[in-house]
């Protein structure tokens, strides 16, 4: 039995080393109702907030002892990878908090193909899709459409399992169609990720991101945001992790809200209790809106988005871990969660090379100026601290600059304006993160 935790002081512990984690922290160190907070493995960033250790994050075993040893209450998993491996089962069988889904719930990310007839199956809009087991079977398909219909309509492949961001091709011809199989079926650069995999209609339209808080029975919507995935402005270059985002995003409309909580949350939550999946943490609807406002969802995530996070939770008014017990003891509906009306603007600054090979080792300036702004944050991701003491790169995204303001404009300006204290060596990151908005926003 999971030890009750209220009224009394919190000692928290999150699971991750990334930005998604460090806003996570900055958050949860905004509770007055935390006394500690402890990461696992951390950061450079986090470290100044939290107590971190460097304790593998698929070790639950070691995990659970250091959760007991330092007798933390409640534990906050970041990425999806331990989601997927069954933290969240290990850690409640032995009378453990943890927020986060279940191993059979974390599906809904970790298994592209369990995703997909999830939503086909309880009417959530997708696009139409085919699953493959065979290589042949794939290609014969292939060969199949193409005579039949425009390529482009069935050109996106997806490697079934986790990929780390990089398991999804928009194929431009018939040749990066076949190539991109054959990568994924024969040659196996994705391993067990790649056995099965999706073949997948390419729908029109722009991207926006929708978290939402889950407790099984309730789901309750965060600020919708828009990410840019791709390297270069203006939507050019290879797709990264993310090089930026921004909250509210005007392309999600009351109307489009309005048809999520219907079409997609309300069916998920329907979903959930047909299948008999227990699902608490968040769910992640990642969705394409077409020129008449429809929605299809791309996919689903069953974490905190990264960058989205760091632009999303700037803009809640709400104690998170009021949110977060909550969620763990399937009482949402009972809590009213309160946003704040203004814009938020998170810009990534990345290595050079990235998102290809990137260097490491580069000394990060100017982090000492940046308390001097106020409404802004600086939630490191792939940073480290050297042997003489000094902030150093150790991924391929490094910083995210975020700030917050009453306008999207006067939050961008904040932003870059910010941004220029900060320097390393190689130091590459987009101009135009926000602009989509400003555009939506003009219309």
């Amino acid at each position: 039995m999971a030890k009750k935790t209220k009224n009394k002081k919190l000692k928290v512990l999150v699971i991750g080393s990334g930005g998604r984690e460090h806003a996570l922290v900055w958050k949860i160190s905004k509770s007055p109702r935390v006394e500690k907070i402890f990461c696992v493995p951390g950061n450079a960033g986090m470290a100044e907030l939290a107590a971190c250790d460097n304790i593998s994050i698929a070790d639950f075993s070691a995990l659970v002892k250091y959760v007991k040893t330092n007798q933390i209450d409640i534990t906050v998993v970041g990425p999806e990878v331990p989601l997927g491996q069954g933290i969240v089962n290990f850690f409640e069988s032995k009378g453990l908090k943890i927020f986060g889904p279940n191993k059979k719930a974390a599906n809904l990310e970790c298994s592209k193909v369990f995703s997909k007839v999830f939503m086909k199956k309880h009417g959530i809009p997708t696009a139409e899709f085919q699953v493959f087991k065979n290589y042949s079977a794939a290609i014969k398909y292939i060969d199949k459409v193409n005579g039949d219909l425009p390529l482009k309509k069935y050109s996106i492949i997806k490697a079934d399992g986790l990929c780390a961001g990089k398991g999804v091709v928009v194929a431009q011809d018939l040749y990066e169609v076949k190539d991109t199989i054959s990568k994924m079926m024969v040659d196996k650069i994705y391993g067990d990720a790649g056995k099965q995999i999706i073949i997948e209609e390419r729908i029109e339209g722009e991207e926006a991101s929708i978290m939402a808080f889950c407790d099984g029975k309730t789901v309750s919507i965060m600020m919708p945001s828009q990410d840019h995935k791709r390297i270069f402005e203006n939507d050019k270059g290879p797709n990264t992790g993310g090089m930026g985002a921004y909250a509210p995003a005007p392309v999600v409309t009351k109307s489009v809200i309005a048809k999520a909580k219907t079409q997609v949350f309300d069916n998920f939550i329907k979903g959930l209790k047909k299948e008999k999946i227990v699902f608490k943490g968040i769910i992640y609807a990642g969705i394409m809106i077409d020129c008449s406002g429809n929605i299809k969802v791309l996919e689903f995530n069953v974490r905190f988005g990264d960058p989205e996070t760091q632009c999303v939770l700037p803009l809640l008014e709400t104690d998170i871990m009021d949110i977060i017990e909550a969620v763990i003891d399937g009482k949402l509906s009972k809590l009213k969660i309160k946003w704040k009306k203004d814009s938020c603007i998170c810009v990534v600054l990345a290595s050079k090379g990235y998102p290809g090979k990137y260097e490491t080792g580069k000394r990060v300036s100017g982090l000492e100026y940046m308390n001097a702004y106020l409404s802004n944050a600086v939630f490191h991701a792939g940073t480290t601290m050297n042997e003489s003491g000094s902030v150093v790169t150790s991924g391929g995204r490094v910083l995210g600059i975020t700030g917050w303001d009453k306008t999207l404009n006067t939050a961008i300006k904040k932003t870059y304006e910010a941004m220029k204290e900060i320097t390393f060596e190689g130091m590459q990151y987009r101009r135009d993160i926000g602009v989509k908005g400003l555009r939506h926003l003009a219309e």
